[in-house]
């Protein structure tokens, strides 16, 4: 240490009259220092104020600069010394020396900066702003030869790409290209996976999805797909995942999911398809999850169930029943779900048998898969009066749903359930549909769904409820008592925030119930003509005259 302090003196010396020899002999001790105690050494270099001294040693036409540089780095290894070298100033003479043509001095500056950097969005965020990712970008193009360099850009890259700020400066230079070109070099798996991580985090940009497809990310991924599916080693695997993972992610974007589906004709959709009926877990949960994305518009959901694509999924689906893989039965379903939205699809995916294979899965502790498998179903019956009331008179769907319509730890399937035990009644207009949910106890989670935050809930609930009071109404009465139905539509009239819809159903509701003895005195206790009275002056025309309506009737039966 002895001999470090005495460097450190000299080198105060060197910095103020700017002896190179002088300086770089010092600079040689500190590196030294550094490799044998880099923690000691640092708090020594801090000590001595040394710091503040560096920026005016990070001259680009000096030979000192790269052991500068490499001393910013080591130092700044140290969590403690971050801080101590943003305050010395030595940020903006190290983006400086980016422009630098010295490849050492390129390689120690890049480390310098990382380090410094490393786990801090405000300070990357600083780099971003003074330019550093086009500068980057370039020197991986002219020094993709230069291993060192080509990793130091790679790791910078990976952190500044997590930035959401970063993405459009990446956008508007030819990183894709870059990195398409580099990752076509490698044969190494972990330079393989160095440029994967950085492929990741800028994939989620939709303009750089697009930029990505363009400069052929695409065939490197499915030739490592090729490469890596039987492979039993760790590493295939880690690649097999990785890979298939960023395909699937690269069409999120709608634009480079149109220009790889290219009318269901692509090259790469074909490739996705044959995914499907693989023995590899991992390739099937990917395929699935592309036939998702790729039904993200209804002309593609109509290709491809006129291509027999439902077959392939129900086809998976089937094989993973028992002691089935969960992610690739929620991302199965998910497919199946997307592919049903399209109206003209509904009646094929039925007679293709889609609600039987559903069913088999009714059984599923998984919130996930419950979540998808509603959300299927619902899709699938939205005007499709024989499935709905197949589906409704089922027993034992409507006691699976009145289950989960209680599964309040689980927000997104109690939702589904709610949601699906409406479509049913909504969609049949069926009597034996609405005695299976009566006597399956589902009506009063018909009435909490009323109270919903959601207007397209609260409606759907109405609507269901109006139907089953038009239906049964003597077989509901004693459901819609024990619910307080009355309580709530009051409540719901009396809201000024309401829809109109939700008011105008909440009339007619009010009227179908009339027919019962005991709700009819809750309508009178409540005093309903008041409220309703009221609404006679609603600015919506339909709300107004379905008050004036419920007035009269209220009025003729009090």
């Amino acid at each position: 240490m002895d001999n470090l302090s005495e460097a450190l003196e000299k080198l105060k010396l060197a910095s103020t009259d700017s002896t190179t020899d002088r300086a770089e002999s010092c600079l040689d001790c500190l590196l030294k220092a550094l490799a044998n105690n880099n923690t000691e050494a640092s708090m020594k270099i801090q000590e001595m104020d040394i710091l503040p001294l560096l920026p005016t040693l990070l001259n680009p036409q000096s030979s000192c600069t790269p052991k500068v540089a490499n001393i910013i780095a080591e130092v700044a290894k140290n969590e403690f010394m971050r801080s101590p070298c943003v305050d010395a100033g030595l940020i903006p003479p190290l983006v400086q020396l980016l422009n630098s043509t010295d490849q050492e001095v390129l390689l120690q500056t890049g480390r310098a900066l990382g380090n410094i950097c490393y786990d801090s969005h405000s300070l990357q965020a600083q780099l971003i702003n003074m330019g550093v990712i086009p500068t980057l970008v370039k020197l991986l193009g002219i020094h993709s030869r230069n291993t060192a360099l080509t990793e130091m850009c790679l790791i910078a890259f990976g952190n500044l790409a997590e930035l959401e700020s970063s993405k459009e400066q990446f956008a508007s230079t030819n990183i894709a290209e870059e990195l398409v070109h580099l990752f076509q070099k490698q044969s190494e798996h972990e330079k393989k996976e160095m440029i994967f991580e950085v492929l990741a985090p800028l994939a989620e940009n939709d303009v750089i999805k697009l930029q990505l497809v363009e400069a052929g990310v695409v065939e490197c991924l499915l030739e490592v797909v090729a490469h890596t599916v039987d492979g039993e080693r760790e590493e295939d695997v880690a690649q097999l995942k990785t890979a298939s993972d960023l395909m699937v992610l690269l069409l999120l974007g709608d634009e480079s999911m149109q220009k790889l589906f290219e009318g269901g004709r692509g090259s790469v959709f074909q490739r996705v398809l044959s995914w499907i009926p693989s023995h590899n877990h991992q390739l099937q949960l990917a395929g699935a999850l592309a036939i998702a994305n790729f039904a993200r518009n209804d002309g593609n959901c109509i290709h491809m169930v006129d291509a027999g694509i439902v077959q392939k999924l129900l086809e998976l689906l089937d094989r993973h029943v028992e002691e089935g893989n969960v992610t690739v039965q929620h991302a199965a379903l998910s497919a199946l779900r997307n592919l049903a939205i399209p109206v003209v699809n509904k009646s094929k995916m039925l007679s293709a048998g889609v609600a039987d294979v559903v069913l088999k899965f009714l059984q599923s502790e998984m919130p996930p898969v419950q979540f998808k498998l509603l959300g299927t179903l619902r899709m699938l019956i939205d005007t499709q009066a024989e499935a709905a009331e197949q589906l409704g008179t089922n027993g034992k769907l409507v006691e699976r749903l009145v289950e989960w319509c209680e599964a309040k730890d689980h927000a997104g399937v109690m939702g589904e359930s709610n949601r699906l035990l409406s479509a049913l009644i909504r969609h049949s207009k069926s009597k034996e549909v609405v005695r299976t949910v009566i006597q399956g106890g589902g009506v009063k989670h018909l009435v909490t769904m009323a109270t919903s935050e959601h207007m397209i809930m609260q409606n759907e609930a109405l609507v269901a409820l109006g139907l089953i009071a038009a239906l049964d109404l003597a077989a509901a009465e004693k459901d819609f008592v024990g619910s307080s139905l009355v309580s709530v539509l009051h409540k719901l009239l009396s809201d000024e925030r309401s829809a109109p819809e939700i008011k105008y159903n909440s009339m007619i509701l009010i009227c179908a119930v009339m027919g019962s003895e005991p709700l009819h005195k809750e309508v009178q206790n409540l005093a309903f003509i008041d409220v309703v009275s009221k609404l006679r002056a609603h600015e919506n025309k339909t709300v107004s005259h379905q008050a004036s309506l419920t007035e009269q009737r209220l009025t003729a039966q009090s």
